[in-house]
């Protein structure tokens, strides 16, 4: 054995899409130990609830990143919501999830994107994010943003998609759905990206239960476990949902899960786009909080569970907005994935984790 070096990777990476960084320690070639050093981007914005109104704060909660946008907005509106006892329409139930679920693809996209690109396809980076761009349009014109779209709000949402609009929405998912299907093929089946993914940053599930991880990195390993799958909202008239799972847990399996995810985010829209019910889209909300009312919530955000709790003083403003966001809670899960593994595979054992440093330094 040689003798053990700490090498400091980012928080600048040419493969990082953002500053994350980690003290490896290394003998050799060989990763021993991971430590991750975060707060590098910390904004404070949890603190703002003190300055701006539970109204206000929405926008706030969205701007924690711009690829988890919509979903911030969306547990936020929940938590406050179910804080003050406001029900929401059924129809904005059914918009706010097929936004979410709009946002799992692009977000999916764009992860993908960046693997190609890792795996030095940089054709299949343009394919993915060319892809991602019709998503984007989507929201344009349904929304009038394309990454911060400021459509919820608390009692419901903004606007509204009319019968027109969302066939435009199905056939153009119709189409994402022939072009993707060939991405995910080249992606599943290349054997130079089997070489450097299959048995690489392996995690089983005792240890993936063990380390409380999440989202796709969890289902990998074969944890049972999607926000989804409790019902919430628009998810209850869902048929039947299945979390998309592997047993392989290495760094294949969860390009495999998230590549399968973006097909099942398609079909969760069209079905939903099926059943939506007619009616308001939103309701007034009046009044505050009560003084130490609490609330929490749960949000199946793309990288995993995210976890929101508020706490009301009787004002316009909160008490508390607390937020637990999925790579926070899977950096155990990253550092245990980079122990043992060779120097050369740490970024795309890093990649395939798909950690989002906006949202976990809020």
């Amino acid at each position: 054995m040689g003798k053990a070096t700490i090498i400091p990777f980012g928080p600048q990476h040419p493969v990082l899409p953002e500053p994350l960084h980690l003290d490896l320690v290394v003998e050799d070639e060989t990763v021993i130990d991971c430590i991750p050093q975060i707060g590098f981007v910390h904004r404070g914005l949890e603190k703002l609830v003190e300055t701006r109104d539970y109204n206000q704060f929405i926008y706030i909660a969205e701007r924690i990143c711009g690829i988890c946008a919509m979903g911030h907005s969306l547990g936020y509106a929940e938590t406050v919501e179910e804080l003050m006892g406001v029900e929401v329409p059924k129809r904005a139930e059914y918009l706010r999830v097929i936004w979410h679920e709009l946002s799992r693809i692009h977000s999916h996209l764009l992860w993908l994107g960046l693997a190609a690109d890792a795996f030095g396809f940089e054709s299949m980076f343009m394919h993915c994010w060319r892809l991602r761009e019709r998503i984007l349009d989507i929201f344009e014109k349904t929304t009038g943003g394309r990454v911060i779209l400021s459509v919820v709000k608390v009692g419901g949402v903004a606007r509204d998609i009319d019968g027109a609009m969302m066939q435009g929405i199905l056939a153009t998912l119709d189409g994402i759905r022939s072009d993707y299907s060939a991405l995910m093929k080249t992606l599943l089946t290349d054997t130079s990206i089997k070489n450097r993914t299959v048995g690489v940053g392996t995690i089983g599930y005792d240890e993936a239960v063990a380390l409380s991880m999440v989202g796709p990195f969890a289902r990998a390993s074969a944890v049972n476990y999607d926000v989804r799958s409790f019902g919430r909202g628009a998810y209850g008239d869902l048929a039947d949902f299945q979390p998309i799972l592997d047993n392989q847990g290495d760094c294949y399996a969860r390009v495999k899960v998230r590549c399968l995810e973006v097909l099942q985010s398609i079909d969760i829209i069209r079905e939903l786009a099926a059943k939506m019910p007619a009616g308001d889209i939103a309701v007034a909300v009046k009044g505050s909080p009560a003084a130490g009312a609490q609330a929490s919530n749960v949000l199946e955000q793309p990288r995993g569970e995210c976890y929101y709790y508020a706490r009301g003083n009787g004002t316009k403003h909160l008490d508390r907005m607390r937020m637990r966001t999925p790579t926070s809670q899977n950096l155990a899960g990253m550092a245990t994935a980079l122990k043992g593994c060779d120097l050369a595979d740490v970024n795309m054992i890093i990649l395939t984790i798909d950690p989002c440093i906006s949202c976990t330094e809020r």
